[in-house]
This record gives C-alpha cells, sequence and structure tokens, in this order.
C-alpha cells in the first residue's frame, strides 16, 4: 500500500506552500489538532499516511516542545518509536525500540549505524538505507537472524522553519506476518504443483501411477509447510457412506485400515468432517472425545475436508507428536491446501479412476471365477453337439441354447463391467487399455493343458476387445472348431492326446481359411513343429512365457498374412 496521506497541524495553504506543490488540490490532507494526534494516527497506522507537516506559524511552542509533550504516549506505542533530526541522528526512542536492538544507548547516534551494529549479519541492507528528516518516506523489510524480521518506516517531519526538519521512524517485528505470507506462498505453490503433468505423460500412466506421483507431492508439501511426516487422505465412496483411504504415510496400520463413514458420531473426527464439512482442530488427542489413534504417539492433529464445487469428496488429515502444536492459522493453510489436493485429484482424474478401479477389480474378480467352469460348460456341449449323431432336433436345440446362454453368461458379465465405467471416452482409455481396432470383437480360441495359461489368455485378450474359448486337449479343440467359427486358433504344441504339427493340419483341414498360431515353451521343439508348420503356412509362434506385446503382435500378424497354402507332399498329419 502506498501511503496517500500527509497529516497537516495549522492552515492547509502555508502546508501546500511549505510542500512546493503547484495546488493544494493535488494533495490529501487530513487535519489534525496537535503534534500528539498526528503520531498516535501515524503509529496506528503508518502505511496511510505519507508524512507530518506542521504549519502554524501562530503557534509559540517549538517543534521539540511538542514533542516532549507527546512522549508519554510514545512510550505505550508496541512498535519501535525514533526521532531524527536533519542529519538521520536519533534524538529520541522509545522502550519497545531499545528492546528490538538490544540496547539502551542510541541518543545522538546515526540511525544507520546502530541498526548496523546491532544486526551486523544485515550491514549492507541497512547501509543502502537513506535514513534522514530530509529524506523521502520509505520502508525497508530486514531479515535480522534468520528467524526475526523488521519493518523499518521514515515518515518526514517538515516544518514551516526550514532549519527544523525531523523524521519519526516505527521500527515493527512483522516475523510473525512475514512468516504467514511466506506459509501462503509455499501454500500456493504447493498446489499449483499437483497436477503439473502435460496430457501426453497423464495419458501414459495407470491409477497406481498416479496415486504414486500424487502421494509424493503431498508428502513433500507437508513436510516443507508443516514440517510433518504424519498424513491421511480418504475418499469418500457416496454410495457407501464409506471413507476409503487414498494415501496414509506415517499411521499406524490398524488406523489404516479402520473402516470409517461419513458421519459424526461414532467415526472419529475423520468421519465427523466429512459429515458435518467443518475443520476439525485437535489440540489434545488424550482429551478430545471425538480422536481415534491415527500416528503413533500423535499428541494433536487437524482434519479438513476435501472440496470440490460444493460437494465433500474426502478429508485430509495431518498428526504432530506434541500437544497444541497447530494454530488456526495451520488450519486455514491446510484448507487451502485441501482445495488444491481435491483440484489435482480431478485434474489427475483420480476421482473416476478410483471408481472405475473398483469396478473393475470387482467385475475381474468375478470374471475369473466363473472364467474357466463357463469355459467347460461351452467345451462340453461343443463336445456332445460334434458326437451327437441321432434325429431328436429338439435335444439338439437344447444342446444349442445351452451353449448360447453359457456364453451370454460372459458377455453379460463384460457389459456389466462396461456401464458402470465412467462414460468419458478420454478417460476409460487412460485407466483401460486401449481397444485394439483390429483385435476388437474378434473370436480367440486358446488350446492348452495348463489351466493357468486359459485362464491368464481370458485376463490379457479380454481387455483389447476379444473374445475368448479355451479347450484343454487336441480334441476338444477339433470339435469346438467343427461346430464353431473362430478368427484365430493359438495352440501348444504339447498336448496329451495329440501332437502339435497333427493339431496343426487337422485344424487348416476343418477351418483353411482361419490362421493358427502355435505356442512352445522356450528351446522345447523336439520334433521340429514350428519349423515344419512354417512351410505350411504357420504366421507366428509364441515361445513361452510370452508377454502381452508379442501376443498381441502375433495375433495381428496371424490376421493381415495369407495362411492358405495347401498342405506340401510328405508333411502330412501322423492321426
Amino acid at each position: 500500500m502506498v501511503p496517500c496521506e500527509f497529516l497537516i497541524l495549522g492552515d492547509e495553504n502555508a502546508a501546500a506552500e511549505l510542500l512546493q506543490q503547484p495546488s493544494a488540490r493535488d494533495l490529501q490532507y487530513r487535519s489534525v489538532r496537535s503534534l500528539q494526534e498526528a503520531l498516535a494516527l501515524v503509529a496506528i497506522d503508518p502505511l496511510r499516511y505519507r508524512g507530518i507537516v506542521l504549519a502554524a506559524p501562530e503557534q509559540a511552542k517549538s517543534e521539540a516542545h511538542l514533542f516532549a509533550e507527546s512522549l508519554p504516549l510514545l512510550e505505550a506505542v508496541p512498535d519501535g518509536l525514533v526521532l531524527l533530526d536533519d542529519r538521520g541522528q536519533i534524538q529520541w526512542a522509545n522502550r519497545a525500540f531499545r528492546e528490538l536492538i538490544r540496547t539502551d544507548s542510541v541518543e545522538g547516534k546515526r540511525f544507520e549505524s546502530v541498526l548496523a551494529h546491532s544486526y551486523p549479519e544485515r550491514q549492507q541492507t541497512v547501509s543502502r538505507m537513506s535514513v534522514s528528516a530530509g529524506g523521502s518516506g520509505q520502508r525497508v523489510t530486514i531479515a535480522t537472524d534468520g528467524s526475526r524480521y523488521l519493518q523499518i518506516m521514515v515518515v518526514p517531519i517538515c516544518s514551516a522553519c526550514p532549519d527544523e526538519r525531523a523524521a519519526l521512524v516505527i521500527a515493527k517485528d512483522i516475523t510473525a506476518e512475514h512468516v504467514y505470507r511466506e506459509k501462503l506462498r509455499a501454500v500456493h505453490r504447493a498446489g499449483s504443483e499437483l497436477a503439473t503433468l502435460t496430457p501426453d505423460a497423464l495419458a501414459e500412466m495407470d491409477v497406481a501411477q498416479r496415486i504414486e506421483f500424487l502421494k509424493s507431492q503431498i508428502l513433500r508439501h507437508t513436510k516443507d509447510i508443516l514440517h510433518l511426516d504424519a498424513i491421511e487422505i480418504r475418499l469418500l465412496d457416496r454410495t457407501t457412506g464409506r471413507l476409503e483411504p487414498l494415501l496414509c504415510y506415517g499411521m499406524d496400520q490398524s488406523a489404516a485400515e479402520r473402516p470409517l463413514y461419513a458421519r459424526a458420531e461414532g467415526n472419529g473426527v475423520t468421519g465427523y468432517v466429512a459429515a458435518t464439512g467443518r475443520s476439525y482442530l485437535c489440540e489434545d488427542t488424550a482429551r478430545d472425545p471425538l480422536y481415534l489413534p491415527g500416528a503413533p504417539g500423535a499428541k494433536s492433529s487437524i482434519t479438513v475436508p476435501l472440496v470440490l464445487h460444493d460437494e465433500i469428496i474426502g478429508t485430509l488429515n495431518v498428526e504432530a507428536p506434541e500437544p497444541g502444536r497447530f494454530t488456526p492459522d495451520d488450519v486455514l493453510f491446510l484448507e487451502l491446501y485441501a482445495r488444491d489436493v481435491a483440484r489435482g485429484l480431478r485434474t489427475l482424474e483420480l476421482l473416476q479412476a478410483e471408481k472405475l478401479s473398483a469396478t473393475s477389480e470387482s467385475v475381474d474378480m468375478i470374471s475369473r471365477e466363473v472364467t474357466l467352469p463357463v469355459d467347460a460348460i461351452i467345451r462340453d456341449v461343443t463336445v456332445l453337439l460334434d458326437r451327437y449323431i441321432g434325429h431328436d432336433t429338439e435335444l439338439r436345440e437344447r444342446l444349442q441354447r445351452t451353449l448360447a446362454a453359457a456364453r451370454e453368461v460372459r458377455s453379460i458379465i463384460q457389459r456389466v463391467g462396461e456401464r458402470v465405467a465412467p462414460t468419458d471416452a478420454a478417460t476409460l482409455d487412460r485407466v483401460r487399455p486401449s481397444r485394439h481396432p483390429l483385435l476388437m470383437g474378434k473370436s480367440v480360441l486358446i488350446v492348452d493343458a495348463d489351466e493357468t495359461v486359459r485362464e491368464q489368455s481370458h485376463a490379457l485378450l479380454e481387455r483389447y476387445g476379444c473374445v475368448v474359448e479355451t479347450a484343454a486337449t487336441a480334441h476338444e479343440a477339433l470339435a469346438m472348431a467343427r461346430v464353431g467359427e473362430y478368427d484365430v486358433f493359438i495352440a501348444d504344441i504339447r498336448l496329451p492326446d495329440m501332437k502339435g504339427f497333427d493339431l496343426f493340419m487337422k485344424l487348416r483341414e476343418l477351418r483353411p481359411h482361419t490362421p493358427v498360431i502355435l505356442m512352445t515353451e522356450f528351446t522345447y521343439d523336439a520334433d521340429h513343429t514350428i519349423l515344419r508348420a512354417r512351410r505350411h503356412g504357420l504366421p507366428a509362434a509364441l515361445y513361452k512365457p510370452f508377454r502381452i506385446d508379442r501376443l498381441i503382435a502375433a495375433i495381428e500378424t496371424a490376421l493381415t498374412t495369407d495362411t492358405c497354402r495347401p498342405p506340401q507332399h510328405g508333411d502330412q498329419p501322423t492321426g
């Protein structure tokens, strides 16, 4: 704030002439009745006044006499006050100033030299000051010893007599104010750093990586701003009212796993804050009826709501090992930071991602439990259809309906997962693998005696939009190939009932337009199955254990390669 007024003791026209202004209209004045009143006003609000003008020729009292009458008033002012003569020497200083500079011997000394002697570590800053009665008003902040901050303000006192000039210096301890401003700046910087990722970088991160990124940022800010190592963030599930842990650091394991709900009673401070939307300062955990044990040895805590668009989405809690560690200002800082955390959650799409992740985990768990049993039903019904040679049309239709129903069960599970996922395509793409346009909707038959391979095939390929069915033996695979339609066959070369090359050739005969991919363990191919199959149009081979990118690449190759080469003489299936 720039000082905008002069305090005038005396005639305003004389004051305008004294200040050598072109017109009294260019100045802002406030008339005072005495020097005591002027000094009191300056001491109370030094940032408002540019100076004091003594323009009262009819007054017989000298300036020094007027000031002497004001001493009792100025001694009571809590800020340091100093009267300087026209050479910048101290004529008088109050008790508060002497305490600030830690010395009593100040009269007759230059102000700059007294300040430099008291704070030698700030000698250069002090030496650049130009404090004198004839100088213009100025304001300088000095960091004294790294923990205290002084603000020096100079208010000129002009007189009708050119030889009678003075200046009033106000020295304020602004340490608390400075620390408050610095914390506000730190909170602002911290908040702006919470979601600094570019869209491309964000798109490449999965849910776990985004949570780790947010966690690292918040932990760093918590240590820098509040110097704490215990923090907990919970997100509110609006359907159940449960507060699910998102970030727990420095908390007791049992506290981190404790189920909490957004209820004002019975769920600790966190539940109370989530239910009411009001921040809570716990000054002494041993005496607070709402507090539930969190960080080991915690004696005080702050819990604030996470609010986004006037909606409570969770809570942020920090704890300290000392009672009374936090102040109302700390609550304010944490509230401001919590707003940025909420915005960061939205920017990083963790709110949608967490819901999608939880839903996907549930759907995936159900899918894992029913996948192989459904596959078994499909295989058994298919084998029955393939072997049935009777003429009972109704029985055949029942088997076909059973087969269709089994496939529909699997399809329903997938559709449920799609319905509960976010409708925002960009969000869905970022938290799930991209649906591959070439693989989308393609039907794949996996043939492997290993149950784990069959289960993992579902998990891997269905994420990319494939429809997966599995067989455990070559004869099951051939029956399924005769009854059903598939876009790709993927078969292990080591099956219990048939050699891999023989299955490859039989599948080629049954479905000449459907590509067959063979799988084998690394270095194991005693019958040279892969080599022989390549001569008959094998588009791709997989070597276990294979990576998902290689599996996808093999299917892409198979779908885009012409495999309709006739079998060559001398290399026919053996049985």
